[in-house]
Formats: C-alpha cells, structure tokens, sequence
C-alpha cells in the first residue's frame, strides 16, 4: 500500500472511529452552550440561581475552597462578580431566600454561611456565619418560604442517627432561629410541599422516602414512609404540577442509578409508575432533578445536562440536552452535578465537578415552562384562612404574569413582624402558610406587592 493510500485508509478509520464516539456520546440536542467558566480548578459541587429585583440573574457555583457568584445577565458578558472564602470541602450547597444565599459543605467547622446579596450586580458580602450547640457540618439544604431544611451532617442531635433535618427560622435573613428536627434517620436531602417534607433517606432503613408533617416548626411528625425499590438509594427528589407523583433520583453505580416516576396520591401504597434513562444511554448515574412547571432539569453525572417534557408526569420525554462531560458515558461520579432553571430567561445553568460552571440556552423554542395550570387573569391576594387563627393560616394570592413578589406581614404599628415571600415566581397561583406561634395574640396585615406596581394588603387576627 502506497503513501497516499495509507493515509486515506487511516483518515477513513478514523472518520469512523469519530462517527462510532459521536453515536455514542450523540451530538448535544436543542441546546446552545453560552459560556463555561472554569476559574477554580477541579472540584466544583453544587450551584444555586438567583433572579434579583432589578432583573439580572446570578449564577452561585459551589467550589472547593468557597463559593463564586456570576453575572449571567447579558449573555455575551457573562463573568465572575465576586468569590466568598470557605472551608474546603469537596461537598458544598446553597439555597436563595430574599436577597441572601445560605451557604453550607461537609467541611469540618464550616457551619452555616449567610452571604448578602444586595450589594450585586457590584459584590456580595459574607454578613454572618451561623451555627448551635452541635452544629458544625451539613451535608444539604433545601429552601420554602421563610425557613431553611438542613440535612445530614451533624445538624441533629440524639435519635438513631445525627444525621436528620433541622428547620431554621429565617423571617429575618440575617438571623437564623432554630426551630424543630427529626432524627429518626439520615436524610440526604429533601423537597418541601404547603409544610409537608419529602425526605430522602439515602442509607436508611435503607432507601426510604419518609413524609413529614412539619405544619408546626418545633414539632415534626411523621407522616408515611415507602422503600424507593428497587435499587433503593434516594439521593434528592422533585414534585410535579400534578402533585399526585414524586420524582426520585438513585444515585448508584451498580445497577446504574435512575429516575422513578411514584404515583404518592394514596401516601399508604405508593407505586412505581415507570423509570427514566437519557436517550441512548443506560451506563451514566442520574443524580439531581429540579421541576418547572413542565420541564424537569436533570443533572445526570457523564450524560450532563437533560431536560425533559413533563405535561404528562407519568411519561417523561427527553425534548434537549448538553453534555457537561462528553469524553465518557461511564457509571462513575463525575461530571453533571447540579442544576437550576431561570424563570423568565429560561437560561439553565449547570456545574460540572471538573468543568466548572455552563450556561446554557435552549434552541427552538420549548412550551411548558409556564406550565399548564390554570394561569390566573389578574394579580389578588385573598382571605387568610382561617381567620381569626391560631398558631397558623395559609395565604393564597395570583401572578398572572411572571413577577419579583414579596409577601410581607406588619402588626398594628406597621412594624414588619415576617418576610414570608422575597423572589421571582413563574405566572400561577400560590399558597403561603405563616406561623405566628411566637407572636402574641392581635391583628396583623399582611401586604403582597409586585414589581408591576401590583399591591394589595388584608387584615387577619390571631388569637390564641
């Protein structure tokens, strides 16, 4: 064989080498990638979005020696505003409520950081670091309302394992009050639904998904509980519109992880409905799921980042997808790890624990980020109920339109008592409970208020 025919018959190979690892791995689908930053070196972890007021949008991306903060606004400027120090941990975890990110890892001493973000588009600011008798360690955190849900590490104290939930009380920001715990086994992390906790014990008794009434703060109780069979190992969970079902990711290697679909409608025998692998690939571990309305956001370890359309919830269908980590599909814990949608730019941002932060953009246009519940025709807020009450009621108001809500309670000399609502919501309906077990008995009004110029304020009576 003679000089040019060995090598047309070596680019021949390896065209088809290149076609066999494009059949593999498949070119990314409906999704345009707008920008990776990769500034922190290898192990990036969790990452959170934020949406403020003035509509900008900020990317908070776990790192192993502290958190970042990105700018996300103009796609073509995308950029690192500000970096908040922490201890290393290759774990670390953020929520939003009002304009502060809270901020916890696995490191030994790292407690819980409470980082004002106010001050952005320009800098951030660590304003406390918070912790109790025991506390110095958590594994996650989940975010409803005005209350904060720590997990595992060393958030509980007594019970069969340490490694439960606590509620923190955070009406105000920047001063967490501690508040209830359940104990009764290791939680991994959890999603909380109008005061019901969805837990997601990962290990124990093993592999159960244990439901929390959590209506009062200082006195959780257990609902059910189901074994997330098979294969049984809960890493996180989410709840569709259609609130009849549960999605649960299990983060193993062998057999290789998936999502489950559970019909939860009859809390006493729930039911596996079906499972779900990325289109092509059944090696990769899922590992998170985040809901909008419609669309589930997955991140999926080497299959990167999937989206799926959830109109039916029992049928999940693979509509997009960017592969965070494209040189393997493997069973291994790397790529992919955590997610988060924005609700008005629809932008999703992802990390990646050797590629650092990826922002990305889906291609045609996809329905169903407003979901398909009713969408209300004006903005109102309605009666507390019930009224008077004691120590709790439930606040329900409508966004016709996407909008920056707060939702704020005064006692009679207009002092403000409780923050129960300090961010951006997707065009709906809403319920906000509010316990007012530490207040005294007397009237108080409560005061909605939007971006749109939108405010309406009720009187209600508490009366114990």
């Amino acid at each position: 064989m003679n000089t040019i025919n060995n090598r047309v018959f070596i680019f021949t190979v390896l065209l088809l080498l290149n076609a066999v690892t494009v059949f593999s791995q498949l070119a990314n689908q409906n999704t345009t990638l707008l920008a990776q930053k990769d500034e922190h070196g290898n192990g990036y972890s969790a990452l959170w979005g934020y949406a403020g007021p003035n509509g900008r949008e900020y990317a908070i991306l776990g790192c192993n020696t502290g958190t970042a903060f990105y700018d996300i606004t103009d796609t073509a400027n995308i950029h690192e505003v500000d970096f908040v120090t922490g201890v290393t941990s290759g774990w670390r975890e953020m929520k939003v409520f009002s304009s502060y990110a809270y901020v916890v890892s696995e490191g030994t001493n790292s407690r819980l950081q409470v980082i004002a973000l106010q001050y952005l588009p320009d800098s951030v600011s660590l304003v406390a670091t918070y912790s109790y008798t025991g506390y110095t360690k958590t594994h996650s955190i989940s975010q409803s309302g005005p209350y904060l849900y720590l997990h595992g590490g060393n958030v509980t104290q007594g019970g069969t394992d340490p490694g439960g939930i606590t509620i923190l009380d955070i009406t105000n920001p920047t001063a967490p009050v501690k508040r209830g715990s359940w104990s009764n086994f290791y939680v991994h992390d959890s999603r909380i639904l109008n005061d019901t906790i969805y837990a997601c014990n990962i290990y124990d008794p093993p592999g159960t998904i244990s439901v929390i009434n959590a209506a009062n703060k200082d006195n959780l109780t257990t609902i059910a509980s189901w074994v997330n069979n098979p294969n049984p190992f809960p890493h996180n969970c989410a709840i569709p519109i259609d609130r009849r079902f549960i999605y649960t990711t299990d983060e193993t290697s062998s057999p290789n992880g998936k999502l489950k679909v559970w019909n939860k409608s009859n809390l006493n025998n729930v039911t596996l409905v079906t499972t779900w692998q990325p289109t092509n690939i059944t090696t990769a571990i899922v590992h998170n799921v985040e809901i909008y309305n419609n669309l589930a956001v997955i991140a999926h370890y080497t299959a990167g980042i999937r989206i799926l359309n959830i109109t039916n919830p029992q049928t999940p269908t693979e509509i997009a997808w960017y592969d965070t980590y494209p040189s393997s599909n493997s069973s291994q814990f790397s790529g992919c790890w955590g997610v988060f949608m924005f609700p008005s730019s629809g932008k999703i941002i992802g990390s990646d624990m050797s590629g650092g932060l990826f922002v990305i953009k889906l291609g045609s246009p996809v329905t169903g980020i407003t979901g398909n519940q009713s969408i209300p025709s004006e903005f109102s807020l309605s009666q507390n109920y019930p009224n008077p009450f004691n120590p709790s009621t439930t606040i329900e108001y409508n966004v016709p339109k996407s909008s920056y809500v707060t939702l704020k309670v005064f006692d009679v000399l207009g002092r403000q008592v409780a923050l129960l609502a300090d961010e951006f919501k997707i065009a709906g309906s809403y319920k906000q409970n509010f316990d007012a077990g530490r207040l005294a008995s007397g009237i108080y009004y409560y005061t909605l208020a939007t971006d749109n110029g939108f405010t309406e304020t009720k009187k209600m009576i508490l009366n114990k």
